[in-house]
């Protein structure tokens, strides 16, 4: 950081926050542009929240029933043409593969070997993974069938941004097979809280939870379930999505079973996912004017260990005493994981390595140095308060809180985007009040809004304010009761929406 410099990022949120978000990216060294249009590579520290984000969310999977398997990258334009309504959305998206092999002419490479039939990019698997539930579901006693994937996937995206919206990007996509429509409406709810516990109780990131409108769904579902937060700059942000599909994918792909009556019926499915995009929500939700702010359930690194060597002589005894805490430090235990720590011993100035560790977004920085191991002493640092906000406690202190201190770390994040989503969240119960909260400059924010509106009344929305319904939420208090009139049709509302702009 330069000399008098006050924030490590420039600009800041309140000057530019579209800007603030990408410097924050490059500074905490999550991920960079890559040499394709719209396709990011990935950095170690923004893998490893990624890592995380898998690690902990198998465990909720798997604890539901859930095994992962991996199907095909590629997808015959065929399977596609069954499901119209499902391709009609991706469409426009799609890469499309029509050669095999390339040969050299002219100096250049160039495509050769047409193929018979092209294959797609997946945009996303319910085709492909549909062909195989067709081969594997025969009777009723095949069923639920109850699979995950881990995948990349590619969409082609005209404006991309570093995780929030890249052509390539990685997901986990859940798909399922059930033998009565109650059992998959159950699983797609079911998967939809998985996502705003995860969200809530790991990422510290509250949503409102609740249903797509007609507009927004997923195309070919029936129904749409979503989990929305609310970022810094106050717009929203869709952070998972549980799909009921009916059996609209399973006539098209033929996943018929044998009834316990012994009829032929076709299979009700779901589908339900999230995305890379999680880390772009989460530098929007949590990070400041010095970088981000990670959660310490999701970071890579929880505790980073500074030595602080004044002198050549001091390295010995001062990495030895960092030594120790590291292995006292790993030895506890953070929501039955060990906590993960790092010592920065690398060769370069103090304030340059603690600037780094901050802007990286680490919960917890240690320093130790000859002053510290003469006192028995160390100095410890919260990411989530100010950078020169230092705490000095016996070294068996530090390790005895640590947990401790990481817990509170967790919960302080959250209740910062509580109150953050709640001092921004309106109800409005007219046009005007609405054209008002939404105009061109305003700041906006939620806004709760009596509903009994159509497709078209959404567009025109979007159109003029560029604003949509985020979701129809499930909170009997934030849905309100059934009365009046919406303020866009004059039509009865059915209750209260959520209104906002979003990414």
């Amino acid at each position: 950081m330069a000399k008098g410099q006050q924030n490590a990022i420039s600009p800041t949120r309140a000057e530019d926050f579209p800007e603030w978000y990408q410097q924050v990216v490059r500074a905490a060294d999550l991920a960079e542009n890559s040499e394709v249009r719209g396709c990011m590579v990935i950095k170690p520290w923004g893998f490893g929240i990624w890592e995380n984000v898998q690690t902990q969310m198998n465990r909720m999977f798997k604890a539901t029933g859930h095994k992962n398997a991996y199907f095909p990258l590629l997808i015959p334009v065929s399977y596609l043409e069954k499901e119209a309504d499902h391709v009609e959305g991706f469409a426009p998206e799609c890469a499309v593969v029509t050669h095999h092999r390339l040969r050299f002419k002219d100096g250049k490479m160039v495509p050769d070997g047409e193929l018979s039939e092209p294959y797609i990019i997946r945009p996303t698997s319910e085709t492909i993974i549909g062909a195989a539930f067709a081969r594997w579901v025969q009777s009723y006693r095949d069923l639920p069938l109850l699979i995950n994937q881990w995948a990349n996937v590619m969409r082609w995206e005209m404006r991309p941004r570093l995780f929030l919206r890249t052509a390539e990007f990685l997901w986990q996509e859940g798909h399922t097979a059930h033998e009565t429509p109650e059992e998959a409406m159950e699983e797609t709810r079911l998967m939809h809280g998985v996502y705003e516990t995860f969200l809530r109780d790991h990422l510290a990131i509250p949503v409102i939870r609740g249903e797509k409108t007609e507009a927004e769904r997923f195309p070919g579902a029936l129904n749409t379930y979503t989990v929305e937060a609310m970022v810094q700059d106050r717009k929203a942000i869709q952070a998972g999505t549980s799909h009921f599909l009916g059996q609209n994918f399973s006539k098209a792909a033929g996943i018929e079973f044998e009834s316990r009556e012994g009829k032929r019926e076709f299979a009700w499915t779901t589908s339900w996912g999230v995305s890379t995009r999680m880390i772009g929500t989460l530098i929007m939700a949590h990070g400041d004017d010095d970088g981000i702010i990670l959660p310490p359930r999701i970071a890579p690194t929880q505790v980073v260990i500074l030595p602080v060597t004044p002198k050549p002589e001091h390295e010995e005894p001062v990495f030895e005493a960092c030594e120790k805490l590291a292995a006292e430090l790993s030895a506890q235990r953070f929501h039955d994981d060990a906590v993960t720590v790092e010592i920065d011993k690398r060769d370069l100035g103090g304030g340059v390595k603690n600037w780094e560790w901050i802007k990286k977004g680490v919960p917890v920085r240690i320093e130790i140095g000859p002053r510290d191991l003469e006192k028995g002493s160390v100095a410890v640092a919260r990411r989530d308060r100010g950078h020169k906000d230092k705490e000095f406690l016996p070294t068996a202190e530090a390790v005895e809180k640590i947990t401790d201190i990481l817990q509170s770390i967790q919960d302080n994040l959250l209740d910062r985007a509580r109150k953050f989503r709640k001092e921004n969240t309106v109800e409005i119960d007219s046009m005007d009040e609405f054209r008002e909260y939404f105009a061109e400059g305003s700041e906006g924010g939620f806004a709760s809004v009596p509903w009994g509106g159509s497709a078209d009344d959404e567009e025109a929305l979007q159109k003029e304010l560029k604003v949509t319904v985020r979701c129809i939420p499930d909170d009997p208090k934030l849905r309100g009761d059934a009365g009046g009139d919406c303020i866009f049709s004059g039509s009865p509302a059915e209750g209260r929406v959520i209104f906002a702009r979003s990414y």
